[in-house]
């Protein structure tokens, strides 16, 4: 269980990704019922460390903290040039005593470095996979995906992926409910769906068309719902196959898919939050019967639903006015 958190800066570090890094694990959030951590950032001479923007950071700790940590974050750096070799023997050392790794954005460059890379699948900005798949061969570099996890070396997309790969650290580690309550106090979505292939030709997809924000709500206010592809064009005024294009270019992924992964969300929430039957949880959700949601689960968490329960089950109430919505 995550307690202890290092993330190492170098000079040319990008401000918003190591942001990222110490909004995810710094914020103390123990009013909403949340874990917190010990967070220090951390470089390989203590003092001043000058920005990818231009302007300097103070940092007090040195490599030797890392060794204490349970999750090391490597942010950004601009131009992401090689790591001094103690960074790199940082990070290799805490890979090995079983600590989690992250990097966000280009960070992956470090991480590669260190070898940690080598015959995992991983992946970076969009802009840089190409770059990275060469430099570093080994690596199995996926460039559609927005994070990926391997053997605990997690890498993310172009900077707010970083968000994304947090918030799903978050949610193996404390749950569906703790990491809706993060991504709600950090007024982001918990689960982005899709992946960064959908920003790669352009940052803004054309829509000539209205937003599918009501439909998406009303999928996810209806999961017990038979929610065919047909009914929900219907709703949308669109034809099947303009619904469905229109789809995946808002959201990365197919209707199907989508659907799947809300009923996942959903069902994890109420096997965390209440003592319904398998079986009622995956008719409540829309799966119909408990082999489909043990299938589901077991595929994207690698838990059946009753090894859900156990690992997350909540024994008191998030917080006192406070909901989560998978």
């Amino acid at each position: 269980m995550i307690s202890n958190v290092a993330v190492i800066v170098m000079d040319g570090v990008e401000p918003f990704e190591l942001g990222v890094a110490c909004e995810a694990w710094a914020v103390d959030r123990s009013e909403m019922g949340l874990p917190t951590f010990d967070l220090a950032v951390c470089a390989a001479r203590p003092g001043t460390v000058r920005t990818g923007a231009g302007f300097g950071i103070q940092v007090e700790h040195g490599l030797e903290r890392v060794a204490a940590a349970d999750l090391v974050v490597v942010p950004a750096v601009k131009g992401h040039p090689d790591p001094p070799a103690d960074v790199l023997d940082a990070l290799r050392a805490a890979h090995s005593r079983g600590a989690r790794v992250m990097s966000v954005c280009t960070g992956a460059f470090a991480l590669a470095a260190a070898g940690l890379l080598d015959g995992r699948r991983c992946t970076t900005h969009w802009m840089y996979t190409d770059e990275l798949a060469a430099a570093y061969p080994a690596a199995e570099v996926v460039p559609e995906v927005l994070y990926v996890d391997d053997d605990l070396v997690l890498t993310s997309a172009g900077t707010a992926a970083g968000i994304d790969a947090s918030l799903y650290l978050w949610r193996e580690e404390f749950g569906a409910a703790a990491a809706n309550l993060v991504a709600r106090r950090m007024v982001v979505p918990p689960q982005r769906e899709g992946g960064q292939a959908q920003f790669i030709q352009s940052a803004v997809p054309s829509c000539d068309t209205e937003t599918l924000g009501p439909v998406l709500t009303w999928i996810v206010e209806h999961l017990d719902s038979e929610l065919a592809v047909e009914q929900l064009a219907a709703r949308s005024t669109m034809s099947p196959r303009t619904f469905a294009r229109r789809f995946r270019a808002e959201t990365g992924t197919t209707p199907h898919a989508w659907i799947v992964a809300q009923r996942v969300h959903r069902a994890e929430q109420l096997l965390e939050e209440t003592d319904r039957s398998v079986d009622q949880i995956a008719a409540d959700v829309g799966f119909g019967n408990a082999a489909a949601l043990r299938h589901h689960l077991g595929r994207v968490r690698g838990l059946s639903p009753q090894q859900y329960r156990r690992r997350f089950r909540r024994t008191e109430p998030l917080a006192v006015g406070a909901t989560a919505r998978a």
